[in-house]
């Protein structure tokens, strides 16, 4: 897609509507051209509404496009996250191909939205930008979005990375050994093991700095989750008892960057098991594995408040890249 001038993409001819499944090739196309770093196929869009449509809270999901010609130039979503759900809250994404900015595609979108938002009574609504993209930055602030919090996407070459100098971190407390989830799955069995990785998880997951109190994911949801296309049972270890108790666990998922690339999702302990170097030794047979794999990046996201993480992170070698900054415009807690 390139530019063209811009007295010839007339406003008038601009067409906002809903996006529907034929639309999700030409959607990842375009939120990859918007977030390069962070890309996705259809395949992963389709799979990612698919997750958000089953969830136990039934979310919100509505998605406009801006349309010239056949081509998409700009889309705008409005959904509400399972894992942080509240009725009245919700999350926009808001996005114009890099070759059409400036022709008030932007406004139109945000038009849209603020439309679709008061007719549901949104009381609070989050949306985010990197902190090197000035524009879309002032864009949220002159509608009224504040900064809420800022998350580092963080990266590891694993090409330099020693595996040698951590032999000893390798290893775990007395009476825990380390699994994959596909082994933990073979011996007790899928519906045994998810209940065990589930209560591990949500101990976890309980604590981890986001940017609106944690609402469950049951059984079910970590269910659906574990059966995504990018998800990597053999890339999920776990810290377990010698009775399969899981204390502990880190994630390895696919990316759709490329099989160079694996991307990090939650690392977490329960909290009887914490401050021991449980996290830091499972991460540790993670990056083993990927390196076996032929992986060279390893790709994670943390709260810039979440100082342990960063600091396990930072000790392994992981860079900090471009925060993300987390604005939000009212709040369900205000009366």
């Amino acid at each position: 897609m390139t530019s063209e001038p811009l007295n010839r993409l007339d406003p008038a001819a601009v067409t906002v509507r809903e996006m529907t499944p034929a639309d999700h090739a030409a959607v990842a196309a375009l939120l990859t051209a918007v977030n390069p770093d962070h890309p996705i196929t259809a395949e992963s869009l389709e799979n990612e509404l698919k997750f958000l449509r089953e969830s136990s809270v039934n979310p919100h999901l509505w998605h406009v496009l801006a349309e010239w010609q056949g081509q998409v130039l700009g889309a705008a979503s409005v959904l509400q996250f399972p894992g942080q759900y509240h009725p009245d809250r919700y999350s926009l994404d808001l996005g114009v191909h890099p070759d059409w900015r400036g022709h008030g595609l932007g406004t139109r979108l945000a038009a849209e939205v603020e439309a679709h938002l008061q007719a549901r009574g949104a009381r609070e609504l989050s949306a985010g930008a990197y902190e090197t993209w000035p524009v879309s930055v002032r864009f949220l602030e002159a509608r009224g979005f504040t900064e809420h919090m800022r998350f580092f996407d963080n990266v590891l070459d694993l090409g330099t990375f020693d595996m040698a100098a951590w032999e000893a971190e390798r290893h775990l407390p007395e009476g825990l050994r380390a699994v994959s989830f596909a082994a933990l799955q073979e011996k007790l069995g899928r519906e045994e093991a998810m209940r065990a990785f589930h209560d591990a998880f949500a101990e976890a997951r309980a604590d981890v700095p986001r940017t609106a109190p944690a609402t469950e994911l049951t059984l079910e949801d970590l269910t659906k989750r574990a059966a995504e296309p990018s998800a990597c049972p053999e890339g999920v270890f776990l810290a377990v008892t010698d009775a399969d108790e899981v204390v502990a666990l880190t994630e390895l998922w696919r990316s759709d960057a490329g099989p160079h690339r694996l991307e990090i999702g939650l690392t977490g302990t329960r909290r009887a098991w914490r401050r021991q170097g449980v996290a830091l030794a499972l991460k540790l047979r993670g990056l083993e594995w990927a390196r076996e794999q032929g992986v060279t990046e390893i790709w994670t996201g943390n709260a810039t408040t979440n100082r342990p993480m960063l600091a396990l992170n930072e000790r392994l070698g992981f860079r900090p890249r471009p925060a993300w900054v987390s604005f939000r415009r009212g709040s369900v807690d205000e009366g």
